[in-house]
């Protein structure tokens, strides 16, 4: 079983013509690997996962496993749905394909009780009891939050669920979790607190940061992660303006405009019922952007 932390991508999914655009998709791949990034992150929410087709879900892991192959940088996809036996079928699917690792978003608007999450949980990881599998909690974005308790039962009765991505916001959340459990993995889901999880002893985070700034972003992790605070601090307090307006509109609106606006992509579209961001948003994120030497 392999456990992946550090920086993290969670990747946006390009589309073309109502299509997804699996030639971009491939080239925004090679530049997480080329600037140091330890995963990329696959259909998760970021990838815009709730309004994918099954059949695009796991074209987007399948070309994620064959970009990646042969370098260091891994594949931790997403295997998320409200539906526990979808979400099954995509673990399954991911394993095949040869991916390292999975997160699983937790059911969204159908509000499982705490047992719901546990059962749902543990079925997934029943289904691909080899494959290393991470908890994802964003309660903001689902209505559900899944507790440190269930977090701790399931991380002791399922052996290849190895950590959380936490999106809750909250260091108090992680400091608990490694308070009672100091072998979970906890990794930050939320740009503005990755270094300050880290230095509470995160694993690393899952950015959606990086998909504009994957050079800045690897470096934080790498050097927070080393102990070498104070140029993790420096970083982190250079991307916060950028980290900032990567959510003044719903998650992926702003960094699928920004990618945009840095030529990292030719088509800006989104899958109904997300839409561009407004001409006012826009104009924010240009001018954020001008303080950034952003790689090709």
């Amino acid at each position: 079983m392999t456990i992946v932390t550090g920086a993290t991508t969670a990747i946006i999914t390009p589309f073309k013509n109502g299509k997804l655009d699996e030639q971009t998709y491939a080239e925004l791949i090679k530049r997480q690997i080329n600037n140091g990034i330890d995963a990329v992150c696959p259909v998760g929410t970021t990838g815009e996962s709730a309004t994918l087709s099954h059949d695009e879900h796991k074209r987007c892991i399948e070309i994620a496993v064959e970009v990646c192959k042969g370098t260091n940088t891994k594949v931790l996809a997403g295997a998320g749905s409200n539906a526990t036996h979808e979400a099954v079928e995509i673990a399954k699917h991911a394993q095949k394909a040869g991916v390292d690792a999975i997160f699983s978003v937790s059911p969204y608007y159908n509000k499982p009780t705490q047992e719901g999450l546990y059962q749902h949980y543990k079925t997934i990881a029943d289904a691909v009891p080899d494959l290393g599998f991470m908890l994802y909690n964003v309660p903001g974005r689902t209505g559900v939050d899944i507790s440190t308790e269930t977090t701790i039962k399931l991380f002791d009765d399922c052996n290849n669920i190895y950590g959380i991505k936490e999106a809750t916001g909250s260091l108090e959340r992680a400091t608990a979790l490694l308070a009672k459990r100091p072998n979970i993995k906890v990794l930050s889901g939320d740009d503005a607190i990755d270094y300050a999880m880290i230095t509470n002893g995160g694993a690393g985070f899952t950015s959606v940061t990086s998909n504009l700034l994957p050079d800045m972003k690897s470096k934080l992790a790498h050097s927070a992660l080393d102990g070498d605070f104070k140029t993790a601090l420096d970083i982190n307090n250079k991307l916060y303006p950028i980290n900032q307006v990567m959510f003044c509109e719903s998650n992926p609106i702003p960094i699928k405009a920004a990618m945009y606006i840095a030529g990292l992509t030719s088509t800006l579209e989104y899958r109904l019922p997300l839409v561009q961001p407004s001409l006012e948003n826009m104009k924010k994120i240009e001018k954020v952007m001008e303080s950034y030497n952003i790689v090709k």
